[in-house]
């Protein structure tokens, strides 16, 4: 456990251009897929995040072979196609914090003829697995003990697995793209899937390398059609930048004085941007240049500069699932918008790495900021300025890495001559963002 780091200091202006580290989620389907293909693959500008490396340890375990370059400007996967994973006796597969890891490599194991040991740190393993559990008991998958839907899990594959017809009702694009691995690499014959709208970072790769799926797109629901593929061969990939990471220095621009930041290579995947919907729905002006189309992906320039006023806002739920990483963050900024802003169906915020809503209200509550908390919503009751009038602690967060990105950042802006921050386990971060420190004393931040 590291010694807790003290921020002091608020961030003074700042005009800089940056970079951020590959996106976590691209990163580990590029991984995933690239153990199913026939061949090398090679990714560059993938990130060193323990999320990252976890699924790349248990991919290892599996008897796949990955490789640095001694620099590490890229990782190399040499895949041997479907079904060629290895089965060790008693197989514990250690995910560590990852969710995403979880949920996706499970699908891949559904032919396991042994049983494998899933576990996690403490909180994933206080996360519901059921919503990748359930369609893969219906394609055969039998899952230890029964009816238990947390970390630590055994899971054991079929010879006999067999097509499904699933509903996604949730907006879980984890869920859908366990559907969408089983279906196009372990199960004959053709699955199809109803889901809400979610991420589409998997379709979108699936399409490039012409892994058979038909997408058909309603105004509410995506339905599509996944057909097993046999063999796909090696890719390339450079993985673009995280949006979520970025959004925290977004915010951080948006609530200092006279500064202006710009964002290099971001993932611009509509369906992870909503936080910049949001932000510009309250008075943000906050732009996409240097637009392009990468393997599918789009890929932008993220331009933003402080504003001296932000407006409160009733946030339409149809965003949420576009910003649902995000929505720490996006609080902060209502704190500082004039009226109450609401947020409304943010259940899903509850059921992450902690209880980000409950966080969210907490960390305001630290700054005096009023909050209103009722099930999955939250009012917040925005005053215009900050004003800290005590010293924050922040501890006990399960190591949520969002947490600690919040609290960074609400430093930041509120930290005086008289008051502090004082954030525990600041090694958070490194699930996601281990430059995240390195980039916010670029921008001038102070770290004790």
């Amino acid at each position: 456990m590291s010694k807790p780091i003290f921020i002091k200091k608020k961030i003074n202006n700042f005009k800089k251009i940056i970079t951020v580290e590959g996106d976590k989620s691209l990163s580990i389907r590029f991984a995933l897929l690239a153990s199913q293909a026939i061949g090398k693959s090679r990714a560059y500008n993938l990130p060193r995040s323990e999320d990252v490396l976890s699924t790349l340890n248990c991919l290892k375990k599996l008897g796949v072979q990955i490789k640095w370059d001694k620099k590490y400007k890229y990782c190399e996967i040499i895949g041997n196609g479907p079904n060629s994973y290895f089965y060790k006796n008693n197989l514990t597969l250690n995910f560590k914090n990852s969710g995403t890891a979880a949920r996706l490599l499970s699908a891949l194991l559904i032919n396991s003829p042994k049983k494998i040991r899933l576990i996690g740190d403490k909180s994933l393993s206080k996360r519901d697995m059921k919503r990748i559990i359930n369609p893969l008991k219906e394609f055969g998958a039998t899952f230890y003990p029964k009816n238990k839907n947390t970390l630590p899990i055994y899971i054991q594959g079929s010879n006999f697995l067999r097509p499904i017809n699933y509903q996604e009702l949730k907006g879980s694009s984890q869920c859908k793209s366990s559907v969408m691995l089983a279906a196009s690499f372990m199960v004959p014959g053709v699955t199809c899937l109803k889901c809400k709208k979610s991420r589409t970072h998997t379709e979108i790769l699936f399409k490039h390398l012409k892994i058979p799926i038909k997408v058909r797109k309603t105004k509410n629901f995506d339905f599509i059609k996944i057909t097993r593929k046999q063999n796909f061969k090696s890719f390339k990939y450079t993985i673009p930048g995280d949006p979520s990471g970025s959004a925290f220095f977004v915010v951080l621009t948006l609530l200092s004085k006279n500064s202006y930041l710009i964002i290099k290579n971001v993932c611009a995947n509509p369906y992870r941007i909503g936080y910049i919907t949001i932000l510009n729905k309250m008075g943000a002006k906050i732009k996409l240049k240097n637009t392009k189309i990468y393997k599918g992906e789009k890929i932008a320039d993220i331009h933003v500069q402080s504003q001296k006023s932000l407006k409160a806002i009733n946030c339409p739920p149809r965003l949420n699932s576009s910003a649902i990483d995000e929505f720490l963050i996006i609080f902060l900024a209502a704190a500082k918008a004039k009226g109450i802003s609401y947020f409304s169906q943010l259940n899903e915020l509850q059921l992450k790495e902690s209880k980000r809503l409950d966080w969210g209200s907490k960390i305001l509550n630290m700054i005096g900021i009023k909050t209103s908390l009722t099930g999955n919503s939250i009012k917040i009751y925005g005053k215009g300025n900050f004003k800290l009038n005590k010293n924050c602690e922040i501890k006990n967060y399960l190591k949520d890495h969002r947490v600690m990105a919040m609290s960074l950042i609400a430093g930041a802006v509120t930290s005086n001559e008289k008051n502090y921050w004082k954030i525990h386990n600041p090694e958070s971060i490194k699930t996601s963002f281990p430059k995240f420190l390195k980039i916010f004393k670029q921008l001038g931040g102070k770290v004790y």
